[in-house]
This record gives structure tokens, sequence and C-alpha cells, in this order.
């Protein structure tokens, strides 16, 4: 069995910043790939950020250059630096992390709010 535990979001003004935790536990011998995804009121879940193992990183057009994501293998955990957030970027984030091409994890989703 495997948790996933967020933490991180919040309200905050536009322009301003937020990090975004995400720490897997349990039954775990390896990870492949750690993401956030987000959703919005009315949309689509979508893709915010992915990392490999070994490091390489893939982001939403709409976020490049404003978001960093980042993982420590050694704890299981992910990172996502939020800056210059906009009020577009309001939704819930959900944690991804993929074990194998079988298995993949979710998290509890965690609330971030831009206001304008």
């Amino acid at each position: 069995q495997v948790q996933l535990v967020e933490s991180g979001g919040g309200l905050v003004q536009a322009g301003g910043s937020l990090r975004l935790s995400c720490a897997a536990s349990g039954t775990i011998f390896s990870i492949n790939t750690m993401g956030w995804y987000r959703q919005a009121p009315g949309k689509q879940r979508e893709l915010v950020a992915s990392i490999t193992r070994g490091g390489s990183t893939n982001y939403a057009d709409s976020v490049k250059g404003r978001f960093a994501i980042s993982r420590d293998n050694a704890n299981n955990t992910v990172y996502l630096q939020m800056n210059s957030l906009k009020p577009e970027d309001t939704a819930v984030y959900y944690c991804n992390v993929v074990l194998n091409i079988l298995t993949t994890h979710w998290g509890q989703g965690t609330q971030v709010t831009v206001s304008s």
C-alpha cells in the first residue's frame, strides 16, 4: 500500500508564490515518474509538471518559466515551486506517482487559490 501526503496549498495574491510538497510512503521499491496535475472547476484534470527518476522534467506551456518541479529520491518526495501565480492557476492540485507501467497513485488534492 502506498500513501501520498500533500501539503503547501493555500490562498495567495496574484504574483505571489507557493510551494507544494508530496511525500510517498509505504511499500515502495522505486518510483518512476512523479508529477503534479490540477483541476479547476468545470475543467478536466491537466498535467502541470512531471519529473522522472533521472531528473528529466516536463511542463505545461502555461506554467513554463514560472513553476519548477523537483524531487528527493531518497525521501520519495516531489516538490512544486510556483512563482508569479495568476488567478488562472486556481485549482485543486494533485500529486501523481508512477511506480511502474501498471501502478499509479494519486494524492488527495490540495487547494490553491490565487486572488486578483
